[in-house]
């Protein structure tokens, strides 16, 4: 019997099974027409089937393969990103994807669905359990968290798995680290996502080789990785598309509206955005703008669907700044003008408010688990945005280096999922 560790990131997903050898797992590998790969993008793209009849299914990619999908067609194509933002949301029941509704278990299982079909004769026959991860804190306004559980339930449940056990992700970090362990120890595991930041604090013992775990605090904060990426957008890229700009109306000079900008906090919503309201006003400011160009540059960015290869461009900046001072944007749809010089300080100056709520959830965590900052022993960071300077600051300045250590940033989590999921008595609350 296997136990399955499902990591349903908002970013990216991976799924890892425990390996031959005691304490040993390995990852599921994807393959689909983008590729081989051992992490999967959290997106679905939904094509309707030209050859097919009416009420024939849609044609389902997941991945890069739906991104690929996109990109080819973007007309016909309803993409859908960072589906776990929804998890929560009391607010989201369903939405329409080409005439056919679709509520959040629908399309968390059609996800799961293409990955089983993607892992092919690697997808194991016999799963006796499914150790699933979760946020310390879900992401979004007014987060239910009673509701999000039940929506995974209800999506996992659809495919039969004989248990489903739902585990705190940090908690999956710290296990898998803690694996290394030699002596007894305090772990602080901080996991940056794409949509949150989570925290947790366990007592790890070792007794007769068996490793044992007690909770002391967790906490988290709905602000990670994607918001950084947007950050850059709204201080690099927004003020060359308009933004800050006006336009002339009836004899008074307006803003153009700042909410037309709002589009950039996912690159996917740029495709949405074209089909709106907004975008038609959009149009309508060129003639009247005092700065028409730059309109023109939003528009042709939008309808030419550049908003993914935008975003890696912005990504690869921001990654660039975790190892220089400076880093050179340039997008050449945008023009040869767009090339602009990023500066370190800039970032974290425009990061700053993430930060701070980052560095609160932590001081609420250490003080959560009643013991001070001294009193941890190892601190365990994990996900894309450990990597950035700001971040790494935040534990600089409560532990020394020599406590701190990164690694396995994509995999971690679902590698401790795995670990947990063979351990029949593991402790609940974690």
């Amino acid at each position: 019997m296997t136990a399955l560790g499902l990591d349903f990131g908002t970013t990216n997903t991976v799924i890892a099974l425990p390996a031959r050898g005691k304490g040993e797992t390995r990852s599921l590998t994807f393959e689909s027409q983008a590729g081989v790969t051992d992490t999967m993008r959290t997106c679905l793209s939904f094509m309707k089937d030209r050859q097919a009849g009416v009420g024939a299914p849609l044609a389902t990619e997941a991945g890069a393969a739906a991104i690929r999908t996109l990109i080819d067609h973007p007309g016909e194509c309803r993409f859908l990103q960072s589906i776990k933002t929804y998890a929560a949301s009391p607010l989201f029941r369903e939405t329409a994807v080409l005439g056919r509704r679709h509520s959040f278990p629908d399309l968390m299982a059609v996800f799961l669905e293409k990955l089983m079909t993607y892992a092919g004769d690697g997808w194991p026959g016999d799963i006796s359990r499914v150790a699933a991860g979760r946020p310390v804190r879900f992401a979004g306004t007014g987060a239910d968290e009673a509701l999000a559980l039940e929506r995974y339930n209800e999506a996992l449940s659809r495919f039969g798995f004989p248990e489903i056990r739902f585990v705190l992700e940090p908690v999956a970090a710290a296990w898998y680290f803690a694996s290394r362990l030699e002596s007894d120890a305090n772990v602080l595991v901080a996991d940056f996502g794409g949509g949150t930041t989570d925290y947790s604090i366990i007592r790890f013992s070792k007794s007769a080789g068996k490793l044992s775990a007690e909770p002391l605090s967790h906490s988290g904060v709905g602000v990670a990785g994607d918001m950084f990426d947007y950050r850059i957008i709204d201080n690099v890229v927004s003020p060359m598309l308009g933004k800050g700009s006006s336009y002339k109306s009836f004899g008074k000079v307006l803003d153009v509206p700042s909410n037309y900008y709002a589009s950039f906090g996912r690159w996917s919503q740029l495709s949405i955005f074209k089909t709106t309201r907004d975008f038609i006003d959009l149009k309508s400011l060129v003639r009247d703008a005092t700065d028409p160009d730059a309109l023109e540059l939003f528009i042709d960015l939008v309808e030419n669907d550049e908003g993914y290869p935008l975003y890696e461009a912005i990504s690869a900046t921001k990654r660039a700044l975790s190892a220089q001072e400076e880093a050179e944007f340039f997008f050449a749809p945008l023009g040869k003008d767009s090339r602009r010089t990023v500066r370190r300080a800039d970032f974290e100056r425009w990061i700053a408010g993430e930060i701070d709520q980052m560095e609160s959830a932590l001081d609420e965590a250490i003080a959560g688990a009643g013991i001070a900052a001294s009193q941890i022993d190892k601190v365990f960071l994990t996900g894309g945005s450990s990597f950035v300077p700001a971040v790494r600051k935040i534990f600089e300045d409560r532990f020394d280096t020599a406590r701190i250590e990164t690694g396995g940033e994509l995999l971690s989590i679902a590698h401790g999922l795995a670990l947990i999921g063979a351990e029949d008595d593991f402790p609940d609350g974690m």
